[in-house]
């Protein structure tokens, strides 16, 4: 009672002055920020040597009279998420050094050629964001009509339906350009012709359906995802392109894309299309799925990837591809990361490509070492095409894996290929064969296979025999047998001594498997199975190891719960 007696004069006193932010706004001598202090005019008495101001989340509306008396010294100012309909020159001549303003998420569709006016008192600024402010594309040309120092400008969210030529030829310096989530249907020719330092452009979430002519040699990031794009073609040019970032993602491509001279390219993502083909002169759709002996020969893949030398990381996930392309992907030298998750794919060739005429021969090996082929129908991969791989992810397949190399029923299953063999791979690491139908893991699986994580969830009522997981006790790290719905006579675990985190969720267990004493756990799930309580051996060596342990859904005796 006493400290509020002591305060109400000074709150008394702010309010009959109407001081719109003190008691709302913090406040350094460079720095104020009174974002979504609610208020509804600019705030005075802001001080001589503020730099960064921050207003964002209020309802200011106009920028009038001598709010910004004061203010010289300001170099951003952010006004995003107001109601502004209106700017004025006069303010904004009051600010010379401004080179920040944020204006997104206001009502600046009005007074646009007022606003485009007073934003040319602004000789320096290098960043505006003008996002979601619902321009049209005639609107927009206002605001950015001269802006002569301009470096990065946002227009995204906005209701620009096509691009003018000319419409930059004010901002010659623009570096970063983000035009996404418009309705851009149509961009003129020329309308980039200015911008010869633009690095970074974002078209995503447009309605964009061909890209051709493409001259911005220079762009370094190029956003195309969720467009409609059925065409993308980089034409051939002496001086070549420094694109490493290209974003196809979520089109309607039927083919790849042709990019000659992306020799710096680095990162290529064709996810979400409708490719069935890596040629990229068919049009055909009957022309698609060529049979692997021509695929191999054919100029068109040896074309698709001749530009691609630089590719580190290349996503086709969820297209139509029907036959891994192995002929395409060995062109590709530098290529570290691969998915094809989400297609077609039933099969690598079995015939060896070009290269591998010899009996007995390998093919040379890919570069890639991080494979995505999730998703898929394969049944089947050959030995050798794992050889190069570090990580594999082959989950929802139906592949089954080969067991011991010595017996002969593993070795016949393995020549007739109706099996994979998983074992003799040693710079394999990490793989997963989640939900791939196995039903039985023979003894030395993955012998001479150092693996470090296994995933082995969802097949469910998998039987592992002694030793299937043989020649792996001093190097898994990582164990997944989620799902199974494994009882004990089906789940024998060796000494797994590098162990440190265990799934066995969702099967069918009564007691822990014997094995699994000598592992020092750090992480173990052990939910909804049927266990009564934990055996002390067990728990002896994991009280010095386990930090994560997960146990619901267990018939625990209430009886017994000394371990606990």
């Amino acid at each position: 009672g006493s400290l509020l007696l002591w305060l109400l004069p000074s709150i008394l006193s702010s309010q009959s002055r109407g001081d719109p932010h003190p008691t709302r706004c913090q406040q350094s001598p460079t720095r104020v920020s009174c974002r979504g202090a609610g208020l509804q005019t600019f705030p005075e008495e802001l001080g001589q040597g503020v730099k960064h101001l921050e207003l964002s989340n209020n309802s200011i509306q106009t920028l009038w009279g001598g709010h910004t008396l004061g203010l010289g010294q300001l170099e951003y100012l952010d006004l995003s998420f107001n109601r502004l309909e209106a700017l004025s020159a006069p303010v904004l001549a009051q600010l010379p050094r401004l080179r920040s303003l944020l204006l997104g998420s206001n009502r600046l569709a009005r007074n646009s050629a007022a606003n485009g006016e007073a934003l040319r008192q602004l000789p320096s600024i290098e960043l505006l964001d003008l996002s979601a402010n619902a321009l049209e594309s005639h609107v927009a040309s206002w605001y950015v009509s001269s802006l002569p120092s301009l470096r990065v400008l946002d227009l995204s969210g906005n209701r620009m339906t096509r691009l003018l030529a000319g419409v930059f030829g004010g901002s010659p310096r623009l570096r970063q350009l983000d035009l996404s989530d418009n309705y851009l249907m149509e961009i003129e020719e020329g309308t980039f012709e200015a911008l010869g330092e633009l690095e970074v452009l974002d078209l995503a979430l447009n309605s964009l359906h061909c890209v051709t002519g493409f001259s911005l040699t220079r762009l370094r990031v190029l956003n195309l995802r969720h467009n409609a794009l059925e065409l993308f073609v980089l034409e051939e040019r002496a001086e070549p392109y420094r694109l490493r970032v290209l974003d196809l993602s979520y089109n309607r491509l039927l083919r790849f894309p042709e990019l000659p001279s992306a020799h710096h390219l680095t990162l290529l993502n064709l996810s979400n299309n409708l490719i069935a083909s890596l040629l990229p002169g068919s049009r055909d759709a009957g022309a698609f799925l060529l049979p692997y002996r021509e695929m191999t020969r054919s100029n068109g893949t040896r074309a698709a990837a001749a530009g691609l030398t630089g590719v580190a990381h290349l996503d086709l996930s969820n297209n139509r591809l029907e036959l891994l392309p192995v002929a395409f992907l060995q062109r590709l030298g530098s290529l570290h990361s691969l998915s094809l998750a989400g297609n077609c794919l039933r099969e690598v060739a079995g015939e060896l490509p070009a290269g591998g005429t010899e009996p007995g021969a390998r093919p040379p090996a890919l570069s890639v070492r991080w494979l995505d082929l999730r998703d898929n129908d394969l049944r089947v991969l050959p030995p050798w095409f794992l050889l190069a791989l570090e990580g594999v992810d082959l989950g929802s397949n139906s592949l089954r894996p080969c067991g011991s190399p010595w017996g002969a029923e593993s070795l016949g299953e393995a020549l007739e290929g109706t099996c994979t063999p998983f074992y003799n791979l040693p710079g394999l690491r990490h793989l997963s064969l989640r939900k791939n139908g196995i039903s039985r893991l023979q003894p030395f699986a993955f012998n001479r296979t150092p693996l470090l994580s296994l995933d082995l969830s969802g097949n469910r009522d998998l039987l592992m025999a002694g030793e299937a997981l043989a020649g792996l006790e001093s190097s898994l790290q990582e164990l997944s047998l989620r799902d199974n719905q494994m009882d004990n006579s089906q789940a024998e675990l060796p000494c797994l001594g590098a162990l440190a985190v265990l799934d066995l969720s969702g099967n069918r267990l009564g007691h822990l498997p014997s094995g699994l004493s000598c592992s020092r756990l750090r992480s173990l799930d052990l939910r909804s199975n049927r266990l009564q309580s934990l055996e002390t051996p067990a728990l002896a060596e994991w009280c010095r190891s386990l930090r994560d342990v997960a146990l619901a859904g267990n018939p625990f005796s209430c009886c017994s719960l000394g371990w606990l």
